[in-house]
């Protein structure tokens, strides 16, 4: 078989997507490399499809069991003779393991990183003929990424222990260009084919609110989105055992997990929510590494981020089967606060030196005000977040909120003068600047202590916005800072005029202002399909198959997704196949698991059809 032929057979897939093909003709041929690929673009099969061609074992270093346990299932039920070697195995299984890849009938085996280091591992392996190391998420190898994980350090010494140097290809979705030249230096990738994809995925929709009830902001979000699958992001683990609870509470099935949990009560949970028996996970970043669950169809971030890595990475759990999907970020000026103190507070790094460390924080701190400047754009979010990453894209993509939302424009320069004569009045009176806060405090009227001590209140900016909300207020300070009247010294957080604040102040210059008048339309991923021709009836037989679907994955216990994934359903929904021949032509139908599942669905279609004659 050529790639081609086993692309179709094992994945169901007639062609490659971008950047797919290339990577794999560079395996192939022996060349190391790099793939930079969106989540959901496809990273997998760049290694899946050479490990079927090549002799010998391909060895997956992948840094979490979930990916392993996920994909190896997935592979299995495409016919593929994959397993994983991790701490989740009871004895048996794991003996069982292990002499499936002594003897050489595995094709494909996922490992986790500290695995390398372990003897009687290594001995293992230097008896096998290794022809492919691929490493995903490669980018925990570099201090600048966003999970660095030390033990990806020991990739290379483990390479350099094998009889001979397999090639070895690395793959991650989120990677600026620091991180991939680490990726490259660390791993000592050979002149490798290094193939940047782009970092879009058209199928998301971003948005960014402001909800002053966060909780209830997220049921309302999951009530508009029935039997649909989600995860709901939170900083703290506090925070997620809080949402679960409130989810449930009010009749949503939920699950949570976070690292403080027992290793039974995380594998519960995730179990739960990949075998669809829950249909919202609320969690910290602990989960979703590798997560291959593709029906996930929403991510709502509870508190913001604390890079844009890993807000996109996160986000980019959504929409994996490439159907519409909504990430939503429900922000609050408290999600800065909460994840400073993280960032300043956090075990993570604790093995590196004392000025290692310290360079890391004050990268972590960097991106943390590109994140927050995500969340205060208003401009095109998609745009804001593939500029970092280092992509042109168009100012607006007609596919976010800022996009798609209905906005107007509102004369902000009355408001903006009386913001700015208050920053210059208080550096006047104090000799030095003050926070953000503070400010809106005076401009509103506060009579907290501080501004009291401070002898704020005599000023004459003092309270000319008292009858304003304080998230307005501060929504105008922001946009101000956003169109550089203003900016915050990082050094002490304090908030200084720019020079172009004397346009406005002096000069006459206005300033507009958009403003969204929908910020609570209805789900855009309901809206787009509610958008798609013959939808009703499609939808129909779609949930028909689903429920086929859902009895073989329970009665082979596995996840419904290792059957079929939503976008296959649908596309059988549309092309409506009755015979073995046209069950072949769905997308993500290989020849394995049409001879497997063929008789159920085509069943299921024709019953559909006959109905519907009659």
């Amino acid at each position: 078989m050529d790639k081609y032929a086993v692309n179709q057979r094992y994945f169901g897939h007639s062609g490659f997507r971008p950047g797919q093909e290339e990577l794999i003709d560079s395996i192939l041929s022996g060349r190391d490399a790099l793939g930079i690929m969106p989540t959901g673009g496809g990273k997998s099969v760049c290694y899946q499809v050479p490990a079927l061609l090549l002799p010998g074992l391909t060895l997956v270093i992948s840094p979490l069991i979930s990916l392993m346990k996920d994909q190896t299932s997935a592979l299995r039920a495409a016919g593929v003779p994959a397993a994983f070697l991790n701490s989740s195995l009871d004895l048996e299984s794991y003996r069982e393991t292990w002499d499936f890849v002594r003897h050489g009938r595995c094709r494909l085996l996922y490992v986790a990183p500290e695995r390398l280091e372990n003897p009687r591992f290594l001995s293992l392996l230097q008896s096998l003929e290794i022809s492919l190391v691929a490493v995903d998420e490669a980018h925990c190898i570099s201090q600048w990424g966003q999970d660095f994980r030390p033990s990806y350090l020991r990739i290379t010494k483990f390479l350099e222990a094998l009889p001979r140097r397999p090639v070895v290809a690395a793959f991650t979705a989120t990677a600026t260009a620091e991180v991939r030249e680490d990726v490259v230096r660390l791993l000592e990738l050979q002149n490798p084919l290094v193939a940047v994809t782009g970092f879009d995925r058209p199928n998301l929709f971003f948005d960014v609110r402001r909800p002053r009830d966060k909780l209830g902001a997220v049921l309302a979000l999951v009530r508009e989105r029935p039997g649909r699958s989600g995860i709901v992001y939170c900083a703290t683990r506090a925070k997620a055992e809080q949402v679960a609870q409130y989810l449930t509470d009010s009749g949503v099935p939920a699950a949570c997990y976070h690292a403080g949990l027992s290793d039974q009560e995380r594998q519960d949970s995730q179990e739960a929510f990949q075998y669809d028996r829950v249909s919202v996970m609320a969690a910290t970043n602990a989960f979703g590494m590798g997560i291959d669950k593709s029906n996930v169809s929403f991510v709502i971030h509870l508190n913001m981020p604390k890079s844009l890595e890993a807000y996109y990475q996160e986000a980019g759990r959504a929409g994996r089967d490439g159907e519409p999907a909504d990430c939503i970020l429900l922000y609050s000026p408290g999600d800065v606060r909460t994840a400073k103190f993280l960032i300043e507070n956090g075990e993570e790094n604790e093995d590196l030196d004392p000025r290692a460390r310290a360079a890391v924080r004050r990268q972590d701190l960097r991106r943390l005000d590109i994140m927050t400047g995500y969340c205060k754009t208003s401009g095109c979010f998609r745009a804001y977040i593939l500029r970092y990453f280092g992509q042109k894209p168009p100012d607006w993509c007609g596919n976010c909120e800022a996009c798609r939302g209905i906005t107007s424009l509102q004369d902000v320069t009355i408001q903006a003068q009386m913001i700015l004569s208050c920053v210059r009045r208080i550096q006047d009176k104090l000799g030095y600047n003050v926070g953000a806060n503070l400010v809106i405090q005076v401009l509103r009227g506060s009579k907290t202590k501080r501004l009291l001590d401070l002898g704020l209140d005599s000023l004459s900016t003092y309270g000319l916005l008292a009858e304003k909300p304080q998230d307005r207020v501060a929504r105008w300070v922001e946009y101000l800072e956003e169109q550089g009247y203003l900016y915050t010294d990082p050094a002490y957080s304090a908030l200084r005029l720019t020079d172009r604040a004397g346009e406005v102040l002096y000069r006459g210059k206005s300033v507009e202002m958009p403003v969204r008048t929908d910020p609570a339309a209805a789900s855009p991923a309901s809206r787009r399909r509610t958008e798609e021709p013959d939808l009703e009836e499609d939808e129909v037989l779609f949930q028909i198959l689903r429920t086929v679907r859902g009895r073989l994955a329970q009665a082979q216990g596995v996840p419904a997704y290792v059957v079929f994934s939503d976008a296959a359903l649908r596309d059988m929904s549309r092309k409506l196949p009755t015979t073995e021949a046209e069950f072949l032509t769905v997308s993500g139908v290989g020849a394995v698991k049409a001879q497997r599942y063929k008789e159920p669905f085509l069943a299921a279609v024709r019953e559909y059809l006959e109905k519907r004659e009659d």
